[in-house]
């Protein structure tokens, strides 16, 4: 099974849609193995975001990303980063599609609400950086068959 690293943002917290976009993760049947509820370091807030350091929108992306609590979280499933990205929708809410959580709940590319990795080795890294190997829980799920062949 692949694993990915994902985040609700602060405006997910503070608009209060963790339960509505949990539910819909879970309901695809990906399952959880991380998440820790927390406030992002600066440092690790611009370690994260290091690929877009030297942009312009940078300062205000680590101001906006520390400014409240998130959730990071590491999820379970089969191609679930692929899957992933396509139920987030684009990252401009503006062009994802209606029932994607971006297209039905977000309305700016700054105000987003979820953060996904973008491939295994982003994954990877993200995941890293977030959790410790004994915080990551290999569990089985009964409804596991129910899910995927």
């Amino acid at each position: 099974m692949e694993r990915t690293f994902l985040m609700l943002k602060p405006d997910a917290v503070q608009r209060g849609l963790m339960g509505e976009i949990l539910g819909r993760i879970e309901a695809k049947g990906y399952k959880p193995v991380a998440m820790k509820f927390m406030r992002i370091p600066k440092e690790l807030a611009e370690r994260h975001y290091a690929e877009h350091k030297g942009k312009g929108f940078f300062p205000g992306l680590i101001e906006y990303m520390t400014s409240g609590p998130v959730l990071v979280m590491v999820w379970e499933g089969d191609n679930i980063i692929m899957g992933m990205r396509s139920m987030m929708g684009k990252t401009n809410p503006q062009d994802a599609p209606l029932g994607t959580i971006r297209g039905d709940l977000a309305q700016q590319t700054g105000r987003n609400l979820i953060h996904g990795s973008d491939g295994p080795e982003s994954a990877k890294r993200e995941i890293e950086l977030f959790f410790n190997d004994y915080e990551i829980q290999d569990w089985k799920r009964s409804l596991d068959p129910w899910f995927t062949e």
